[in-house]
């Protein structure tokens, strides 16, 4: 009887291995992961922006940030990730220069003044040039002795009118950037 089981047993064995190997289960891949990284992240000037306070006053998500510090002057650019424009830029120059200087050397010709941000400040609109779209402005000499600007640079073959809305728009999101923060 025991010389029948050994025999069952290894006959048993020999076809198990036998068998045809299991094909391997293809797994998806993981779905991508999007993280939200604030504008700060990237330094600079980026440190007095965020997506989200842009999106509520200018209308434009924006979701990538890049900056540069070079001398006294920190800049940022922030641009939606899939569109070269439009693009919106902070730059903040550390300064000496006073009202009058601001006035005489800073502040473009045609540009309308505006009160409530900083010590002194401009607004103004350009036409379409150069493959860009228009452009809008917002300048001022702020209290701590700096000079900060934003610009808007809009998308080819948009309207000057949208420069002139965008304009309006900036002087309201200047007013929540807080040069001392550099």
């Amino acid at each position: 009887m025991r010389g029948r089981i050994v025999v069952a047993g290894l006959a048993g064995l020999l076809v198990s291995g036998c068998a045809a190997e299991a094909e391997p289960v293809a797994v998806p891949p993981p779905a991508p992961v999007a993280l939200d990284v604030a504008a700060a992240s990237s330094g600079g000037a980026c440190r007095l922006l965020d997506f989200a306070v842009i999106e509520k006053v200018v209308k434009v998500r924006f979701d990538v940030a890049a900056a540069s510090e070079r001398n006294d002057t920190h800049t940022c650019v922030v641009r939606a990730e899939r569109a070269a424009l439009p693009e919106l830029m902070l730059s903040v120059s550390e300064t000496s220069i006073d009202k009058a200087s601001f006035s005489a050397d800073v502040v473009p010709a045609k540009a309308t003044k505006v009160t409530g941000l900083g010590q002194l400040a401009y607004r103004r609109t350009a036409a379409a040039a150069g493959g860009y779209g228009p452009v809008a402005e917002v300048g001022w000499l702020a209290g701590d002795g700096r000079l900060a600007t934003l610009t808007w640079t809009g998308a080819k073959g948009a309207e000057r009118a949208a420069a002139d809305k965008i304009a309006g728009d900036l002087v309201a999101l200047a007013k929540k950037v807080d040069t001392r923060a550099l």
